[in-house]
């Protein structure tokens, strides 16, 4: 019977490793897309907050150490060597420390990312520039296009820009553009665009501009709640995934009474 229980540890050890591996993958993936991503708002927090960064490399790290540890682990489960399966509990219980702390420094931080990302966007709606290329720029249109939205708080925050101010006809930011049914996703307008002229118009007066009414602020902030939701959901699987390894690991090293370094694959 002790012997079948052994048996059963040690491949249910395996399973949940396996799993880990792929958990540790996708933690990896999530840091990675924070760095990498160049086609939403992410792109525009990124590069001017800290704490973002500072998650962002906690993920990668935690990720690629708990891919290594979830292949240790079930090299360790399948041979039966109690020099791994200790080590393996170790570094496991390191790893979850490590997830645990970049877990609660993006739930701490949630508030101070809105902040950041409202001074961020409305300083680059202030500053925007239709005759320079940026990735920034190209970002917040990508947002405004996609969101189906305009400025931050409302539309009014683009009355802040001094180039678009100073044009003497009815002009207003091309991804702002409210096309009603006539929506083409595939083409991503940028720069400020002009809207024909009826005769009647005056100056560049807001109220007259084609575009969304309503802010980026609420909708941008909810989709930040829900993806952070989401990559703290998986944070909270891989610790309980980590916990179970770590007590299934306990379980058989205290069954593998002698080592036998033979089992151990050589390379």
């Amino acid at each position: 019977m002790g012997s079948a229980c052994v048996k059963v540890t040690k491949y249910f050890l395996f399973l949940f490793n396996l799993l880990f591996f792929i958990l540790g993958a996708v933690i990896l993936g999530f840091g990675v897309w924070i760095l990498a991503d160049r086609s939403s708002f992410i792109s525009v927090l990124q590069t001017s907050s800290s704490s973002l960064n500072m998650g962002a490399y906690v993920f990668i790290g935690a990720g690629a150490v708990t891919m290594l540890m979830g292949f240790l682990g079930c090299i360790g489960a399948i041979n039966e060597v109690r020099c791994l399966l200790g080590l393996y509990f170790a570094f496991l219980l390191l790893i979850l420390i490590a997830q645990v702390t970049a877990g609660i420094l993006f739930y701490l931080n949630v508030g101070k990312l809105k902040q950041e990302m409202g001074s961020i966007v409305t300083k680059l709606i202030r500053n925007y520039n239709s005759s320079h290329e940026d990735s920034l720029q190209e970002a917040w249109d990508y947002v405004q296009a996609q969101v189906k939205c305009c400025g931050w708080v409302s539309f009014y925050n683009w009355t802040d820009n001094a180039e678009l101010m100073n044009r003497t006809e009815v002009t207003y930011p091309c991804s702002c553009e409210d096309k009603g049914e006539e929506e083409d996703g595939l083409l991503l307008r940028k720069g400020f665009c002009e809207a024909p002229s009826n005769g009647t118009q005056s100056g560049n007066s807001p109220e007259d501009w084609p575009v969304y009414k309503e802010g980026c602020m609420e909708k941008v902030q909810a989709w930040l709640q829900e993806n952070l939701g989401i990559i703290l959901g998986v944070c909270g699987a891989v610790a309980v995934i980590e916990l179970l390894g770590m007590l299934l690991s306990i379980c058989l090293c205290r069954h593998v009474h002698s080592e036998d370094y033979s089992k151990v694959p050589k390379y």
